[in-house]
Protein backbone atom coordinates (compact mmCIF):
# COMPACT_ATOMS: atom_id res chain seq x y z
CA UNK A 1 0.00 0.00 0.00
CA UNK A 2 1.22 3.48 -0.80
CA UNK A 3 2.01 5.76 2.06
CA UNK A 4 -0.31 8.57 3.09
CA UNK A 5 0.78 12.18 2.69
CA UNK A 6 -0.32 14.97 5.02
CA UNK A 7 0.11 18.65 4.20
CA UNK A 8 -0.25 20.63 7.38
CA UNK A 9 0.92 23.36 9.74
CA UNK A 10 2.42 22.61 13.14
CA UNK A 11 0.46 25.45 14.78
CA UNK A 12 -2.91 24.56 13.19
CA UNK A 13 -5.44 22.90 15.55
CA UNK A 14 -7.16 21.20 12.60
CA UNK A 15 -3.85 19.72 11.49
CA UNK A 16 -3.15 18.59 15.06
CA UNK A 17 -6.52 16.82 15.15
CA UNK A 18 -5.54 14.81 12.05
CA UNK A 19 -2.03 14.05 13.35
CA UNK A 20 -3.52 12.86 16.65
CA UNK A 21 -5.87 10.46 14.82
CA UNK A 22 -3.05 9.13 12.62
CA UNK A 23 -0.95 8.50 15.73
CA UNK A 24 -3.87 6.91 17.60
CA UNK A 25 -4.45 4.51 14.71
CA UNK A 26 -0.74 3.83 14.19
CA UNK A 27 -0.89 4.89 10.54
CA UNK A 28 2.42 5.80 8.88
CA UNK A 29 2.43 8.95 6.77
CA UNK A 30 4.72 11.49 5.17
CA UNK A 31 4.31 15.05 6.38
CA UNK A 32 4.85 18.26 4.46
CA UNK A 33 4.68 21.43 6.54
CA UNK A 34 3.38 24.24 4.36
CA UNK A 35 4.48 27.89 4.60
CA UNK A 36 2.65 30.32 6.90
CA UNK A 37 1.35 32.49 4.08
CA UNK A 38 -1.48 31.00 2.03
CA UNK A 39 -0.06 32.62 -1.09
CA UNK A 40 3.19 30.66 -0.64
CA UNK A 41 1.50 27.25 -0.55
CA UNK A 42 2.09 26.53 -4.21
CA UNK A 43 2.74 22.79 -3.90
CA UNK A 44 -0.56 21.99 -2.20
CA UNK A 45 -2.36 24.41 -4.52
CA UNK A 46 -0.96 22.67 -7.61
CA UNK A 47 -2.16 19.30 -6.32
CA UNK A 48 -5.60 20.34 -5.01
CA UNK A 49 -6.55 23.76 -6.36
CA UNK A 50 -6.78 25.12 -2.82
CA UNK A 51 -4.30 26.43 -0.24
CA UNK A 52 -5.83 25.46 3.11
CA UNK A 53 -4.61 22.69 5.38
CA UNK A 54 -4.80 20.01 6.51
CA UNK A 55 -4.89 18.00 3.29
CA UNK A 56 -4.54 14.23 3.33
CA UNK A 57 -3.53 12.35 0.19
CA UNK A 58 -4.55 8.70 0.32
CA UNK A 59 -4.54 6.33 -2.67
CA UNK A 60 -7.63 4.60 -1.24
CA UNK A 61 -9.72 7.75 -1.84
CA UNK A 62 -11.62 8.08 -5.12
CA UNK A 63 -10.41 11.67 -5.60
CA UNK A 64 -7.04 10.92 -4.00
CA UNK A 65 -7.29 13.55 -1.26
CA UNK A 66 -9.44 15.19 1.44
CA UNK A 67 -9.13 18.71 2.85
CA UNK A 68 -11.55 18.93 5.80
CA UNK A 69 -10.22 17.75 9.17
CA UNK A 70 -13.56 16.18 10.20
CA UNK A 71 -13.81 14.35 6.86
CA UNK A 72 -10.19 13.23 7.15
CA UNK A 73 -10.70 11.87 10.67
CA UNK A 74 -13.87 10.04 9.61
CA UNK A 75 -12.05 8.55 6.63
CA UNK A 76 -9.13 7.44 8.80
CA UNK A 77 -11.43 5.79 11.34
CA UNK A 78 -13.41 3.96 8.64
CA UNK A 79 -10.40 2.91 6.59
CA UNK A 80 -7.70 2.27 9.19
CA UNK A 81 -9.58 1.99 12.51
Amino acid sequence: MSRLELYDRQDCPYSQKVRDKLEELGVDYDETVVPDKHTDRDEVHERTGQRGVPVLFDPSLDDGWLADSDAIVTHLERTYG
